[in-house]
């Protein structure tokens, strides 16, 4: 059920919006060029950083025999530990900008949205399947007051407590152990998942095109997303 204060009209928009994100990406290929990511790190950024690349590479080798969780928890450090946080106006000059990976390891800095989406995207090609990553739109809170931010949530099954990755938290915890994050709404390559609030909803057909166009970029660099199981399903559960 769409969040109370949801227009017919935004409904449609974002139906529109999920349909393309299927369309677009349900059935690439997997695998990464992990060639193609370091020639276009070394071009556009510095060589030197290529070799986060080989990093990565390395790291994704090493994962096939842990468990999703170790999985998840190795990409969440890699990211938090090779990546500096800065935000998108002195980073890039815009208040909002989404970077793909290859521009976040070559700038070797990025904002919330920017390690929720390099770790998004490696996760898929570490085997993770869709329908169980998240990309996740909170209210966060700081001392006093609260601020927009982002964080990649696992789920373990459909209807699981995540365990949220945090570009601002070392420790890989379950949802339940993050009273500092309001959950807003929620989504990955196949779908949006809106939660009880609705006013920040009314930028959700904003976030999609965003969403369409790193993922865009991010193939054009060398990330192909893997299709997931044909025995898979989506989650319905909405973030509480």
């Amino acid at each position: 059920m769409p969040a109370p204060g949801t227009t017919p009209l935004l409904v449609a928009t974002m139906v529109i919006g999920l349909i393309v994100l299927i369309q677009g990406f349900g059935h690439a290929e997997g695998r990464i060029d992990f060639e193609a990511l370091k020639a276009e790190v070394s071009e556009r950024f510095d060589p030197q950083r290529a070799e986060v690349v080989g990093e990565l590479e390395s790291l994704l080798g090493g994962l096939a025999a842990l468990d999703p969780r170790e999985r998840a928890e190795r990409v969440n450090a890699f990211f938090n530990r090779r990546i500096r946080y800065v935000e998108d106006n002195q980073l890039w000059g815009e208040q909002d900008y989404w970077a793909s990976p290859v521009e976040t390891i070559g700038r070797g800095a990025g904002d919330c949205e920017d390690f929720a989406i390099a770790k998004y995207l490696v996760l898929r090609e570490a085997g993770i399947d869709n329908s169980q990553l998240r990309l996740i739109y909170v209210r966060a809170r700081f001392g006093g007051g609260s601020r927009a931010h982002m964080v990649l949530g696992y789920y373990p099954t459909p209807d699981a407590e995540p365990l949220i990755l945090d570009s601002l938290v070392r420790l890989v915890a379950p949802a339940g152990q993050r009273p500092d994050l309001t959950p807003i709404f929620s989504f990955n390559s196949e779908g949006l998942w809106v939660g009880g609030q609705s006013r920040p909803a009314d930028r959700a057909t904003d976030r999609l095109s965003r969403w369409r166009e790193v993922l865009d970029r991010a193939q054009a660099e060398g990330f192909r997303l893997p299709p997931s199981p044909a025995n898979s399903a989506p989650l319905t559960r909405q973030p509480e």
